[in-house]
């Protein structure tokens, strides 16, 4: 989980003021990663639903995030609807790695919604009445996920059993949301 300013456990500089007054402050990110996950390298696909762009990267490398790598994850996850980017959360790229080393797949995630700004976020509320209104998204803490290769089922119940933070099944819009706020379901 990414800190609100300063240094993470990985060394990526956060921007200061990115968190909002309106919402609690992120806690820190642990000092060690959990023993699954690789200490040398750790390497993401992914494909924006809406523009078309694809990502191939290392994230991890030696024992440490990379910041060209983060900011390039930063921007393929913004807000598509008006180009805002946010810094992501490395926790959250790492529950995302485990999820697709425990589905066994080589396809790419498939972003539906990464970082969303306040007025896209408060649009989509107005909208839904599914969309909080202090929603990790605006945190760069949560994404909304497919795989062309795995069925939404499959992605929701293994997000499930990590227990790594938030997730939940939206089957009509063939999504799942994952998060790194608590450990929870709706």
């Amino acid at each position: 989980m990414a800190a609100s300013a300063g240094l993470t456990a990985g060394g990526l500089m956060l921007a200061p003021g990115a968190a909002r007054a309106d919402l609690p402050p992120l806690p820190k990110l642990a000092p060690e990663a959990p023993s699954f996950l690789s200490m040398d390298v750790r390497e993401l696909r992914f494909e924006q639903l809406y523009t078309g762009e694809k990502l191939v990267v290392p994230y991890f490398e030696n024992g440490k995030y990379v910041p060209d790598a983060l900011t390039a994850v930063k921007h393929i996850m913004r807000d598509h609807r008006n180009d805002k980017e946010h810094d992501i959360d490395p926790a959250l790229l790492d529950v995302l790695t485990v999820i697709r080393e425990r589905l066994g797949t080589t396809s790419p995630i498939t972003i539906v919604s990464g970082y969303r700004s306040p007025e896209t976020n408060a649009l989509l509320a107005a909208q839904s009445g599914g969309v909080a209104k202090n929603s990790y998204h605006l945190r760069g803490q949560a994404v909304d996920i497919r795989m062309d290769d795995r069925s939404s089922r499959e992605i929701f119940q293994v997000a499930l059993a990590l227990e790594a933070g938030g997730t939940s099944l939206y089957s009509r819009s063939n999504f799942v949301h994952v998060d790194t706020g608590p450990v929870r379901t709706w």
